[in-house]
């Protein structure tokens, strides 16, 4: 990649991700990267991971996006792919030989940007080499059972991935620190032996999944991520004079992980209704696709452990088990290490908030406390006194998971949580409500990431209710941690969301044991449109 390629990506405001894409095409055009473009290549990456002054969008690189940035590697260098059929190229397979070692380069790139080694300086005693080396040429064979070779190239299962898994995490065959690139690196030069001879491209593609399966398996066991240190420019900076406007608008801008409209989820809105309307304004489901790549993305998956930790009807006791506990502590963790999350303990910490008639810790393990206090703590939403008194509820439940109390649905006010249960079959989507203002120039469509909407859960009626659509957890969770510690119990904000369009905003907080807990947050539309 050229400088002038660095200048472009890190000074437009296109989506993180699509930055990082153009990035990777550029190095793979002629699938070959010198020393001093491999050393430009990882400068440029670590650029990406800081915030220019101004810039209304995320760090285009954080280390809890590795497993996309990876896949995305491998994705596009299969566009690369030369077959026989291309008459520019003399020899398509020393081309093919060629682009995985630029995979390759790029890897280690990402790698160096935003891992760090996990394995000990001593490795098992059965470890060598050579075993290595046995254990990835027996994934790439693509004999059948019968001995026959296979139409399809090279596919490693589930099984074979928990064997090389096993191999090394395993006590005795561990790998030591020393080996750690030469894994990598021999996962590619053994891969493009088996390009095909052929070039067929179907096949080679099949072996660049592979070879991806085997790195992903040696980055998850044997490294781990850096955290996560972000310079905030004056621009992201919060102070006392900061407002709840201005920090909305910059959580949104830091959102990193939320997902794109056409290209990581698709809609179907299908019919507006009025929510006193009781017809059904959609024949389809709302949720159309969600690559479900996005659920291997650290926030995404700590978030979806916790959605089946609670019982959603009120009156019913909570019990929360110690694994339970240990998914919550993940989950508080994973978001941490989030620019969004970053900003609202900053943003807390400016404007002097307290908690319980204390400073907020400024140590973020002392602010984990916290929002496991105001988030996970059980409280009791169906009343009573001594031992009618259940603890049957908790910020986190209402908000993002939902609870049903007097035969409605209250709360459940996330995206992620709705796409989980339509797809299980437990919703029904009943149609979009108008934000009511005259106001409202923009029409409601698949592209929105604010929808007002009707829906039944498990046959008990939730007549309206708003969602952000394609937001991040870290998103959510710094936006009501910071109303519930910092706000009012109405906020009334704009939210430019960067695609031509914004919404006027109610930011709505009630709080709960004493004040102390979210009993919920959530967002009303007031209007919508284009700018």
């Amino acid at each position: 990649p050229t400088s002038d390629l660095r200048n472009r990506i890190t000074n437009c405001n296109t989506m993180a991700d699509a930055a990082i894409e153009e990035l990777y095409r550029e190095a793979f055009t002629d699938r070959t990267i010198t020393p001093d473009e491999n050393a430009e290549l990882i400068s440029t990456l670590q650029s990406l991971q800081s915030i220019k002054d101004g810039s209304s969008s995320p760090p285009a690189l954080t280390p809890d996006k590795l497993v996309w940035l990876r896949a995305s590697a491998f994705r596009i260098g299969c566009e690369y792919l030369a077959d026989g059929d291309n008459e520019d190229v003399e020899d398509p397979r020393d081309e093919n030989v060629k682009l995985l070692k630029t995979i390759n380069a790029v890897v280690h790139a990402l790698e160096t940007t935003c891992l760090l080694p996990s394995l000990e300086e001593d490795g098992g005693e059965d470890f060598s080499k050579a075993s290595a080396e046995e254990l990835f040429k027996s994934l790439y064979e693509t004999e059948d059972e019968v001995g026959e070779e296979d139409e399809d190239g090279p596919v490693i299962s589930r099984e074979e991935a928990n064997a090389l898994q096993e191999f090394l995490t395993n006590e005795a065959t561990r790998p030591p620190l020393s080996v750690l690139i030469w894994l990598r690196s021999t996962a590619f030069r053994l891969g493009s032996q088996y390009l095909d001879e052929e070039n067929d491209k179907a096949k080679n593609v099949a072996l660049l999944r592979s070879i991806n399966v085997i790195v992903h398996t040696v980055e998850s066991t044997c490294m781990k991520p850096k955290p996560l240190e972000l310079d905030f420019p004056p621009s992201h900076t919060p102070d006392a004079n900061t407002d709840f406007a201005t920090a909305v608008q910059t959580i949104w801008n830091l959102d990193a992980n939320r997902l794109a409209p056409h290209k990581d989820y698709k809609m179907d809105v299908q019919s507006s209704k009025h929510p006193s309307h009781k017809y059904d304004a959609a024949d389809e489901p709302l949720f159309t696709y969600v690559n479900r790549q996005v659920f291997q993305r650290p926030t995404f998956r700590a978030f979806a452990n916790l959605l089946d930790n609670y019982s959603a009807y009120t009156g019913e006791e909570e019990e929360v088990s110690a694994h339970e506990l240990r998914e919550n502590k993940a989950f508080l963790n994973a978001v941490m290490e989030t620019a969004p999350m970053k900003y609202c303990h900053r943003f807390c910490l400016a404007k002097g908030v307290e908690y319980g008639g204390d400073a907020i810790p400024e140590d973020e393990d002392g602010f984990k406390r916290v929002l496991n206090s105001i988030w996970f703590e059980l409280y009791s939403r169906s009343g009573g006194r001594g031992r009618r008194r259940k603890m049957d509820s908790s910020g986190f439940e209402h908000v993002f998971v939902g609870e049903v109390k007097n035969d409605q649905v209250s709360g459940f006010h996330n995206w992620i949580m709705f796409y989980l249960e339509e797809k299980r079959g437990n919703i029904d989507y009943r149609g979009y409500i108008k934000p009511r203002s005259r106001e409202s120039t923009a029409e409601t469509n698949g592209d929105d990431p604010v929808l007002t909407l009707q829906f039944s859960w498990n046959g008990v009626e939730k007549f309206v209710g708003t969602s952000f659509i394609g937001v991040s957890p870290e998103f959510e969770l710094a936006l009501y941690t910071i109303v519930f510690l910092a706000g009012e119990e109405e906020n009334i904000v704009t939210l430019d969301t960067g695609n031509g369009e914004a919404f006027d905003l109610n930011v709505k907080c009630h709080k709960y044991d004493r004040d102390s807990k979210v009993g919920s947050c959530y967002v009303e539309a007031l209007a919508h449109y284009e700018e």
